[in-house]
């Protein structure tokens, strides 16, 4: 007879406190985005100052990623979930009441650190879930988690332009502090898989990475498609509100394009419990690729800007799922780890992209964001086609 606790059932009502958990924290990285150019005129700076608020952000997740997801192999994930979104509420805290920037890009930093709380979320999803179910769960999470995303702009500009930037950040603080208590509350204790100290467990990390071509594979295709996400979302703003003079609700509602993100995270997780997870990775890089030309015309038509961005936040979201999936069939014991190992490379992407967005828009404008969107996914597919001959090359040997 086994010494092991048994893990609690992955019930629907758990499924739902993880995805709204999920999306709730990511949220909180987020709200930023269509409050650029109002953050810009209050602080009086340019968009290449204020776009790095974003990028502060997205330092201080995979800071997160490194330093605080691999704690759910070693800590009991009720209480490190009660205590990281906690810390989110406070630092949303400061970010309302910052009357300088060097307040507001510290507080960001810290949101952004702890908003990874989001990432132990779906391990979790992923580690209570049973194998033939792991696809689903895992998709179901994340589509919290897009949802989370692609509210988080909607509401916030949509509240901006109501009671100012700073209510946006007050009421997203008063919204953590209700999950930290629902989460102390209602999530079921997971003992930690784990039995090793804290820097032996950062050092796993890495030797994962090396030991498993799935997850490097994997990891880069990740980066490369949330350098493309960043890319667009980092400056959409700016050019909604130079292009066509939009104000902060209108960039906010611009946000729900993304709601086919949230479709194709639940398509791409039945597709890898269908073990197509391969072939549809493809699919959604042909996307990704197709979708900077069209959003190449959206400085002069609003259709191709719409269209474009239905096609990105599609193939980026249902890519990301196909990869975490395959990455979460790694190694059972150390999905935490394996969670930090794929989503730092993942942010690493993510980072590059909107600093490099930020600054080529004041450069360059649109068309040179674009061209730096659409190098990152020839590059994805690229990867994708040097992978697919490997297994033609073993079958000729073979045969």
């Amino acid at each position: 007879m086994s010494d092991v606790p048994a893990r609690p059932a992955l019930t629907t009502r758990l499924v739902v406190l993880l995805a709204v958990g999920s999306g709730l924290s990511v949220a909180s990285n987020y709200y930023v985005q269509p409050l650029l150019p109002d953050l810009a005129d209050e602080f009086g700076v340019g968009s290449s100052v204020m776009g790095l608020l974003v990028t502060v952000s997205q330092v201080g997740f995979v800071a997160g990623l490194a330093l605080l997801v691999p704690l759910g192999d070693l800590v009991e994930r009720r209480r490190l979930l009660t205590a990281v979104t906690a810390l989110t509420a406070a630092g949303l805290a400061l970010m309302a009441v910052a009357p300088s920037l060097a307040v507001l890009f510290p507080a960001a930093a810290l949101v952004g650190v702890t908003s990874v709380a989001a990432q132990i979320f779906v391990a979790l999803a992923a580690d209570l879930a049973r194998p033939e179910q792991r696809g689903k769960a895992v998709g179901t999470v994340m589509g919290g988690l897009l949802v989370g995303v692609l509210s988080a702009r909607t509401v916030a500009g949509l509240v901006a332009e109501v009671a100012g930037w700073r209510a946006v950040y007050a009421i997203a603080a008063l919204s953590m502090l209700v999950l930290a208590a629902v989460s102390r509350r209602d999530l079921p204790p997971v003992e930690p898989s784990a039995r090793t100290s804290y820097p032996s467990l950062l050092a796993s990390v890495l030797t994962l990475y090396r030991e498993e071509p799935v997850l490097r594979r994997r990891g880069l295709y990740g980066a490369l498609g949330f350098a493309s996400f960043s890319t667009l979302w980092t400056s959409i703003a700016f050019l909604l509100d130079d292009a066509y003079g939009y104000n902060e609700a209108q960039v906010g509602l611009f946000g729900l394009l993304g709601v086919a993100g949230a479709v194709a995270a639940q398509f791409a997780g039945r597709l890898a419990d269908a073990g197509w997870a391969r072939v549809s990775t493809l699919g959604f890089l042909v996307t990704l690729a197709v979708s900077w030309g069209v959003l190449a015309g959206g400085e002069r038509s609003l259709p191709a800007l719409v269209v474009g961005v239905v096609l990105l936040d599609l193939a980026v979201q249902g890519a990301h799922i196909s990869n975490q999936s395959e990455v979460y069939r790694l190694r059972p014991e150390a999905r935490s780890r394996l969670t930090t190992a794929y989503m730092c490379v993942n942010f690493t992407g993510g980072v590059v992209g909107s600093a490099t967005s930020a600054a080529v828009y004041g450069t360059g404008g649109w068309s040179a964001v674009c061209a730096v969107g659409a190098g990152s996914a020839a590059l994805a597919l690229v990867l994708w086609l040097t992978e697919a001959r490997w297994p033609l090359r073993r079958m000729r040997h073979e045969t």
